[in-house]
């Protein structure tokens, strides 16, 4: 009769200790859980603060920051026209690598241009983004772009002083 007990013994102390182990794996599982949401959470919150702070600086695509930098400078007074929507969309396209790239540039440059009141702050984070990325014949075909984009009759006051700020953050001559 004491060997049974004996067994019952072994097998309630290997149960018990299964099933703490059980216990343990689970609770462990959900701290793992746990510090994974925390982790994601503290991220997209960064992003959000980032974007939130500046749309400008959440860029990291040339082609979103030349589209963003020629619809702020072009569109500083006024609100964004079809003509000039359709005009920037003929430079950017040029640049663009498809039609969805194009697209993404347009809607992004359209939404951060609304977003931020200050043109001199869109064309010094873009420029941050752009001058080591872009040769100086793309530095000057920006600045056409720019340029092409504003017919001169829709030229507001300070789009001269605009235009030689970009032509200067790109780090280009003045004087042409």
């Amino acid at each position: 009769m004491h060997i049974i007990l004996a067994v019952f013994g072994v097998l309630g102390v290997a149960a018990f200790w299964w099933y703490r182990l059980k216990y343990m794996s689970e609770a462990a599982s959900e701290v793992a859980d746990a510090v994974g949401r925390v982790r994601g959470s503290l991220r997209r919150s960064k992003l959000r603060k980032k974007a939130a702070l500046s749309p400008v600086t959440a860029i990291d695509d040339p082609v979103v920051a030349a589209a963003t930098v020629i619809l702020a400078i072009a569109a500083e007074d006024a609100p964004i026209s079809d003509g000039l929507e359709m005009r920037v969309r003929a430079e950017i396209g040029a640049i663009a690598a498809n039609e969805k790239q194009l697209e993404e540039a347009i809607a992004y440059a359209k939404w951060a241009t609304d977003q931020v009141a200050h043109v001199p702050s869109v064309i010094d984070k873009s420029t941050q983004l752009l001058k080591p990325r872009l040769d100086e014949r793309e530095k000057e075909q920006l600045v056409a772009m720019v340029l092409s984009a504003a017919l001169p009759g829709e030229r507001h006051v300070l789009f001269k002083q605009r235009v030689e700020q970009l032509r200067r953050k790109l780090g280009l001559e003045l004087n042409r």
